[in-house]
């Protein structure tokens, strides 16, 4: 594997921002960008908590995002998909200079459609240079949708399924290969809400092993989920992406987001989930979306989102 670690400087970070938040019904995760980026936790930013954990960071700034400047098409699905491709190959080249530097992306989104675009990038970089990466998603959804099964038309429900390999041919063909993620190289974790197509696509992919729910995480604990999760996506020969929807949170703790379903992880269930996964070691990039500030209580949710980053780069209590 690819190690992150240079001799006398430490280990590289780069924030990336993905402002697109189209890609979701309703609309606002694209402020989540700049409010995690400038929100104050202790009177230091986000990049300032990073570099006090040892790392050297940068911020590589935002993807330009190509924004639609008309009303959606009767029947289009997925929705303002030119738009969507547009900015997905923005993301890709702004992705590939920050591991071409040898640093690791930490990106912050936007509504969780970004992920074709971001991981594709991460993939297909990887895969010409490491070999295949392994995937842990965290999600209440499983984002597993294609244009046959959604009942939206919205494209932050079909990242996952464009992924493996299914969905629209010029989401599926990124990169110009797919599927992005083996599927034996993938793990779910969190979800509680899934659509009834998604259900059984789960099921015809073979992928319910790969699938711990929150019901599997009140039976077992987050700690032995997340630790199976980790051991499926390590498979990897390239190492693993983590993507974060922080609607995997119960809405107690994170109410800002659009697409809250009750009954997910506690506070402290999402802290120790990532500080295992960069206690394991093996994660080349971390993605955190659907921070929605519009529909935050007294920015809680903002703040829960940068110490879940700092978790998962390695802060521990002690």
């Amino acid at each position: 594997m690819r190690s992150n670690d240079f001799p006398g400087s430490g280990k590289k970070i780069a924030i990336l921002g993905f402002p697109l938040g189209f890609g979701a019904g309703t609309m606002g995760s694209e402020l989540g960008v700049e409010a995690m980026r400038l929100s104050s936790v202790r009177g230091r930013r986000l990049d300032e908590h990073i570099a006090d954990l040892g790392y050297e960071v940068r911020d590589a700034g935002n993807v330009e995002v190509v924004r639609p400047t008309r009303v959606a098409a009767e029947g289009e699905n997925p929705k303002f998909l030119p738009e969507l491709v547009e900015s997905f190959r923005n993301a890709s080249a702004g992705i590939r200079s920050i591991l071409s530097e040898g640093a690791m992306p930490v990106i912050l989104g936007g509504d969780h459609s970004i992920a074709i675009g971001t991981i594709s990038a991460i993939a297909s970089y990887f895969r010409e240079n490491d070999g295949e990466i392994g995937l842990i998603w965290f999600d209440a959804h499983a984002d597993i949708n294609t244009p046959e099964t959604t009942t939206s038309a919205n494209s932050h429900g079909m990242p996952l399924a464009a992924l493996l390999g299914y969905g629209n041919e010029k989401l599926v063909g990124l990169e110009g290969y797919s599927p992005k993620i083996n599927p034996q190289f993938l793990a779910h974790v969190g979800g509680r809400d899934l659509d009834p197509g998604e259900k059984r696509t789960v099921h015809e992919l073979g992928l319910r092993e790969r699938f711990f729910t929150m019901s599997d995480i009140d039976r077992r604990g987050i700690l032995a989920c997340v630790e199976d999760a980790i051991d499926i996506a390590s498979k990897a020969p390239g190492g693993y992406a983590v993507t974060f929807d922080v609607d995997v949170i119960d809405p107690r703790f994170a109410p800002g987001s659009g697409t809250l379903v009750r009954g997910g992880l506690t506070y402290r269930e999402a802290h120790l989930a990532l500080e295992v996964i960069a206690e394991r070691g093996g994660m080349r990039s971390f993605e955190i979306v659907e921070v929605n500030p519009l529909l935050d209580q007294s920015n809680i949710t903002v703040k829960l989102a940068c110490e879940l980053i700092l978790s998962a780069l390695g802060k521990t209590i002690l």
